[in-house]
């Protein structure tokens, strides 16, 4: 159990991180050559033009853009030095995953059990504490571990350093295994380690760089409940550290997988249920068809009867192609009939799309062969599909087109 004065000297360190990094981040949308890169990529047209007529700026923040887990395309993610380059590119919306530690302590992780591949804790004293330690690739068996979140303690956690979320599979040591950031993206500013944050030291931190709100309840990878410690207590007490820092629920978009924690927070906590977030993996489902709907487990106005206003499916669902160009599909369409407000997820992931893209381009393989598609997409969703927020890896992309036509 972290002591009183261990909370204490943990709060005092992020009022000085927080008071050194506002101004600067807050103040000043930078947006670097990215943007530029992909538009200088894209194949000529008037959407092209337009974005073209933009470049000079000015660029402010804006909550169509949301830093996924931060800018986790090169930084560490969900560490203070993420968060802090996501405003700096424009979020004007910041990610923190949240997990609970051994002693039910809420902290920013993609997933509970993940510290193996997004910290250093396999080179620490901590590593005799993982689920199940380092084991070395063997001929047809790839190296593995597993360490989460609930193996240690909140003052263990604050041990840590985050690194980009990487392993090498075919590895034998555990440096080589901890050395597998792909080559796209960069080690570049995770040295000498990010800073990993509690979830109360991310809102104060965010809170201070002028962004809002969007913290995920992850399904955990214990038991539920844990020592006690039920689902709905997790899912109020991600709540209540909002409350007990005074943010409004207007500047938070609550989210989970788990239908169940929104309509939680639907009942229990109504001004944060308003905004709460359905992100549906329906996807999953065998025999599942987002051009289908008799394929759905709920129809979306069923989801707004039950007082869901906000779904965010993965950018493809939202998608399909007719006679060669991106248009919306019949799930958008019908979300945005049943008046349900429309996020999606995640820009700058794939790496270079030259081949397809991917995953998350998987409904426009077909027409997706260069990285200037990336924008494509985007006026897409935004003009056509009618989307709120774009989470991204590397908000500045989002940023630069959202300033460039108007999206606040």
């Amino acid at each position: 159990m972290l002591t009183k004065t261990t909370l204490a000297t943990v709060l005092a360190g992020t009022a000085l991180l927080t008071s050194a990094t506002a101004a600067s981040a807050a103040d000043v949308v930078e947006l670097g050559p990215r943007p530029y890169f992909l538009v200088d990529s894209m194949e000529d047209s008037a959407l092209k033009e337009k974005l073209l007529s933009c470049a000079a700026g000015p660029f402010e923040p804006t909550l169509f853009s949301i830093g996924h887990r931060g800018a986790a395309m090169q930084f560490p993610e969900h560490t203070k030095e993420s968060y802090v380059a996501a405003a700096r590119m424009g979020a004007g919306i910041i990610e923190c995953d949240v997990t609970f530690t051994a002693d039910k302590e809420l902290v920013c992780r993609h997933a509970q059990n993940d510290l193996h591949t997004t910290t250093n804790i396999l080179v620490t004293d901590l590593a005799g504490k993982c689920t199940h330690g380092f084991v070395p690739a063997s001929g047809d068996e790839k190296a593995k571990a597993e360490c989460r979140t609930s193996d240690i303690t909140l003052e263990e956690f604050l041990s840590l350093e985050g690194k980009m979320d990487a392993a090498d599979a075919s590895a034998t040591t555990v440096e080589g295994y901890m050395d597998g950031t792909a080559g796209w993206r960069t080690d570049l500013y995770a040295a000498p380690g990010g800073t990993v944050m509690t979830h109360a030291q991310s809102i104060e931190l965010i809170k201070s760089l002028g962004a809002k709100f969007t913290p995920e309840l992850k399904t955990p990878s214990v038991e539920m409940p844990f020592d006690g410690f039920s689902q709905e207590d997790y899912a109020q007490k991600m709540i209540d550290e909002y409350k007990a820092a005074g943010v409004p629920a207007e500047d938070v978009w609550a989210q989970s997988f788990n239908l169940e924690d929104v309509l939680y927070w639907i009942e229990n906590e109504p001004e944060f249920g308003k905004q709460a977030v359905y992100l549906d993996d329906s996807y999953d489902i065998e025999g599942w068809d987002h051009m289908d709907p008799s394929t759905w487990t709920h129809s979306m106005t069923e989801l707004k009867e039950m007082g869901v206003n906000y779904i965010a499916p993965p950018m493809w669902v939202l998608v399909t192609v007719e006679n060669g160009e991106i248009v919306p599909s019949v799930y958008a369409k019908e979300a945005k009939a049943a008046g349900l407000e429309l996020i999606t997820w995640t820009l700058e992931r794939s790496g270079p799309l030259m081949t397809g893209g991917g995953w998350y381009y998987q409904s426009i393989e077909e027409v997706t062969d260069n990285d200037g598609v990336m924008l494509e997409l985007l006026d897409v969703l935004a003009q056509d599909v009618g989307i709120v927020g774009m989470f991204s890896d590397w908000p500045a992309t989002v940023s630069y087109y959202a300033n460039c036509m108007g999206l606040k």
